[in-house]
C-alpha cells in the first residue's frame, strides 16, 4: 500500500514563495490530494549537493561497506541528497540500489601518476597509458572521470603537473567520446592550461588559477569547485613537507595566502561555482554547511553559495533545480531562512528523500 500524501507550507526556494506543496508516489505535486497528512512547516531547499565527495575512501585507502553507509547517512543528516564522488578505489554502486541513501554520481578511481599521488587511492599509470585509464574508467563510472592534474615532484621539489600536455588532451578527447567529463585535481598553476585548452569540464580546488585561465572557464561552461575547507588546510601540507621539500613548503603558503583572491576573482569573472565538502581521506562527512559557510566567510554572497549548493548544482548536474510540479521530492525543510542565516543548515527540520522523510 503506498504511503499516505504529505504535505509541507512555507518559502519554496529558489523564488522564496509561500506556498503549500504535497509528496504524493516520490513526486512534487501543488494539487491538493484527499488524505494528506502535515509533515512540516518551514524554508523548503531543493536537496543540498555535494560536488567534491570520496564516498568509501579514507586515509588508507578503500572502507567497508558498513562505514560507507554511516559516511551517507551523515550526509543525508546535513541534507545532502545529491552526490558527486571525485574519486574513490571503494566499489560503490550499491549504494545506488539503496532508495534510503541519497543519489550517487559515481567518478570510478582517481588516475594519477605512478607514485605521485597518495598511496592506495588512485589507478596510477603512465603518460602512454593514461588515455586507456580514462576509458576505462569512463565505462565504469556515470558520466565523470577524475585526473589528478598535478602533485608533489620529488624531482623538482615542488607541485607538478603529472602528464605531459599531448598524454592530457588524448585523454579528455577519450573521455568525451566515451560520454562522460572529465574534471581534475589541481593545486598550482602549471597544470592549468594544458587542462583547460584540450576543453576540460571542471577543475578541482583550483587555488592556482590566473585571470586568464578564469577568462577561459567562464567563456567555455568550465566548473570550479573550491573545496575551501581543504585549501585552509595548506599551511598544514606546507609545514609537513618543509624539511624534505622546502619549494613545495613555499608554494603551499603562496597558494593559501590567494586563495580568496582567486575565489571572488571566479565569482567576478562569472566562472560556475559549485560546492563540495572533499569529504573522504582526512576530511569529514555530513560538513557541507561547513563548506557553504566557509565559501560565504571568504567573500562570496550567500544566496549565490546556497544556489550553487542546491538548484545550481542539481541542475549542472543533470537534476530538477527547482522543485516543480512532477519532480523528484528531494528537499530540506529548514526553521529559519538559511539565505538569513547560515547556521540553520547545521540543524535541518525535515529531509526528504524520494517522497520519504528520512530525518
Amino acid at each position: 500500500m503506498p504511503p499516505p500524501p504529505l504535505r509541507f507550507r512555507g518559502p519554496v526556494l529558489p523564488d522564496g514563495e509561500t506556498r503549500e506543496l504535497w509528496v504524493v508516489d516520490g513526486t512534487v505535486t501543488y494539487q491538493r490530494p484527499s488524505g494528506a497528512e502535515t509533515a512540516a512547516e518551514g524554508w523548503i531547499v531543493p536537496g543540498l549537493v555535494d560536488a567534491h565527495n570520496h564516498l568509501g575512501l579514507e586515509d588508507g585507502g578503500a572502507v567497508s561497506d558498513e562505514r560507507i553507509e554511516e559516511q551517507t547517512l551523515a550526509d543525508r543528516a546535513n541534507g545532502v541528497l545529491l552526490t558527486r564522488d571525485c574519486g574513490s578505489p571503494a566499489d560503490t554502486r550499491w549504494v545506488q540500489q539503496r532508495e534510503d541513501l541519497p543519489r550517487l554520481i559515481r567518478c570510478g578511481r582517481h588516475i594519477a601518476r605512478t607514485k605521485r599521488y597518495i598511496r592506495n587511492y588512485a589507478d596510477e599509470v603512465e603518460p602512454a597509458e593514461l588515455a586507456g585509464a580514462v576509458a576505462a574508467q569512463a565505462d565504469a563510472g556515470d558520466g565523470w572521470v577524475k585526473l589528478v592534474g598535478d602533485w608533489i615532484s620529488r624531482e623538482e621539489d615542488d607541485l607538478a603537473p603529472s602528464f605531459p600536455a599531448d598524454a592530457v588532451a588524448e585523454a579528455i578527447a577519450t573521455a568525451h567520446a566515451h560520454g562522460a567529463k572529465v574534471t581534475a585535481h589541481c593545486f598550482g598553476n602549471d597544470s592549468l592550461s594544458p587542462l583547460l585548452d584540450a576543453g576540460i569540464d571542471c577543475i578541482e580546488h583550483g587555488t592556482g588559477l590566473g585571470e586568464h585561465h578564469l577568462d577561459q572557464m567562464a567563456a567555455g561552461g568550465v566548473a570550479l569547485v573550491p573545496t575551501v575547507l581543504q585549501t585552509d588546510k595548506f599551511p598544514g601540507f606546507a609545514d609537513a613537507g618543509r624539511a624534505k621539500f622546502p619549494g613545495y613548503a613555499t608554494t603551499m603558503e603562496t597558494l593559501h595566502a590567494r586563495r580568496r583572491e582567486v575565489l571572488l576573482a571566479a565569482h567576478e569573472a562569472g566562472v560556475a561555482l559549485y560546492v563540495g565538502s572533499d569529504g573522504g581521506g582526512s576530511a569529514r562527512h555530513g560538513v557541507l554547511h561547513e563548506e557553504i559557510q566557509a565559501m560565504v566567510d571568504l567573500g562570496l554572497p550567500a544566496y549565490d553559495v546556497l544556489a550553487a549548493a542546491s538548484w545550481r548544482g542539481r541542475a549542472w548536474l543533470g537534476w530538477n533545480g527547482g522543485l516543480d510540479e512532477g519532480d523528484p521530492a528531494d528537499f530540506v525543510v529548514y526553521d529559519r531562512n538559511p539565505v538569513d542565516d547560515l547556521s540553520v543548515l547545521a540543524a535541518p527540520a525535515r529531509v526528504v528523500l524520494r517522497g520519504v522523510v528520512v530525518s
